[in-house]
């Protein structure tokens, strides 16, 4: 059940807050529970089993490693905890890439187990983790309510797309949280810029994206169209998934839970170095914090720093999914990082900002193309011509594209709001009282385009439900 969809907005949605918000406080959570735990069964019912499975494992291995004093046998138990979520993340999302490649390299014919992907099963099991790690570190107190860490675990505004919320964000808010009327609008209205964001820019910008790259090869596209093409998909990624965050910490809020910031306007970043720290900053922040710095961080040779670099990247890549392209994608992003720190950083911060801008939004949109195809060849021939204006002329191109170009339009809008205009009017304006009104207006005609979108437009994909 996607946030942007009718049943959910329409049915799910009033129906989980009307009962939510009419009970009394010490039954909010199990309500909570039972209703993400829904939300989750919707689409795949049978895989319900995998989360209560991940829900009472990791309870019971963060009781344990809680309780046992020694400091040897409870690194035991985490080693034991890790290695549990890690073989069930392997099993449904990595096995068959995993027996792909051992029969291409020693010539095998293991069957692929065709293994479905449980959704959200990346986001839940890097909580899960991040839980049973800080109990283990003694930054967060355990949880002796199962039932409190399913609604933790399961919490369905960030179940399938994130932020990935650490155990200690929400720590005190699972046992007492304010419910009040500003704090809920507050939330409903950063709810609907999500849904904006998701509706009516990344799902038009979609259906340029998909039927440029998709078809480049087939249809032969060079120079502009297939710029086109990378700069709509650029622009899907980043609305599709910022939204969603969006719409995730608003629907916290709107259950008095504060979610951290996933995403800070990335794409007006100067270094590929900034916009890690502005793009998906909960996952960036976990590899930091869980994998990194235990591996030694900067704190090491600088040969150890650079493979410390290069495993945390490649790991971020293959968390994305089960793809050689997503490995390289990840590798791509440690190379240019690694540049930055030990060559250009300097030089880049002496350069005028539009140069560093240009440099940075360059490269990302270089490694989206990486990141949405997943054959080299498809990605080889996307680079070598998106500079090969060919023969063709630009009525000729507009003339053979008309139908893609319909959607030029959206590619405007998602340019103009990747930029933190919205930011730089609510900071001056948002003194005065006409401004809160306009604001509410544009809110109302925001919901009301998208509700008009979804009735009417079947085309609702989701990137990350694959992750």
């Amino acid at each position: 059940m996607l946030f942007s969809s009718l049943t959910f907005l329409f049915t799910f949605l009033p129906l989980v807050l009307l009962v939510y918000h009419l009970s009394k406080d010490k039954y909010k959570n199990y309500i909570l529970l039972f209703f993400s735990l829904f939300f989750y069964s919707w689409g795949e019912p049978k895989y319900i089993v995998i989360m209560l499975l991940s829900i009472l494992v990791n309870y019971y291995f963060a009781i344990f490693i809680d309780k046992i004093k020694n400091r040897f046998y409870s690194k035991l138990l985490l080693i034991a905890c890790v290695v549990f979520n890690l073989a069930l993340l392997f099993v449904f999302k990595y096995l068959d890439f995993f027996i792909i490649n051992i029969n291409h390299i020693f010539s095998m014919s293991f069957p692929l187990k065709n293994i479905i992907l449980p959704i959200g099963i990346s986001f839940y099991t890097f909580q899960s983790l991040s839980y049973v790690i800080d109990v283990y570190r003694k930054n967060v107190k355990v949880q002796k309510n199962i039932l409190f860490l399913g609604t933790y675990i399961s919490f369905f505004p960030q179940l399938i797309a994130g932020p990935i919320v650490r155990y200690s964000t929400i720590e005190k808010e699972l046992k007492n949280r304010s419910h009040t009327l500003e704090k809920f609008c507050s939330g409903f209205r950063r709810f609907i810029i999500g849904l904006g964001k998701k509706v009516i820019i990344a799902n038009n910008v979609a259906v340029l994206a998909d039927s440029i790259l998709n078809n480049a090869i087939s249809f032969e596209y060079k120079g502009i169209i297939l710029i086109l093409g990378i700069l709509a998909y650029t622009l899907q990624i980043y609305f599709d998934f910022s939204g969603y965050s969006d719409m995730a910490i608003g629907l916290g809020k709107m259950f008095g839970f504060t979610f951290l910031e996933n995403f800070d306007y990335p794409y007006i970043s100067k270094s590929i170095t900034e916009f890690w720290r502005r793009w998906h900053m909960s996952l960036s922040s976990w590899f930091r914090d869980y994998v990194y710095i235990p591996l030694g961080g900067n704190r090491v040779s600088k040969f150890r720093w650079i493979i410390n670099i290069l495993v945390v990247w490649m790991l971020t890549g293959l968390w994305h999914g089960a793809s050689w392209n997503f490995i390289i994608w990840g590798l791509y992003f440690a190379i240019i990082l690694l540049i930055e720190k030990l060559f250009i950083n300097k030089i880049l911060n002496k350069l005028p900002v539009i140069i560093r801008w240009l440099y940075a939004f360059i490269l990302i949109n270089i490694g989206w193309i990486i990141f949405k195809l997943d054959d080299l060849n498809s990605i080889i021939y996307v680079l070598s011509n998106v500079f090969n204006l060919s023969n063709k002329s630009i009525s000729y191109i507009i003339a053979e594209n008309y139908y893609l170009l319909n959607y030029v339009p959206y590619v405007i809008m998602g340019i103009i709001c990747m930029f933190p205009i919205s930011r730089i009017i609510r900071n001056k304006f948002s003194k005065y009282e006409s401004y809160i009104y306009l604001r509410d207006l544009c809110l109302v005609i925001i919901f009301l385009i998208s509700i008009c979108i979804l009735v009417t437009n079947t085309y609702n994909p989701f990137i990350y439900f694959r992750f």
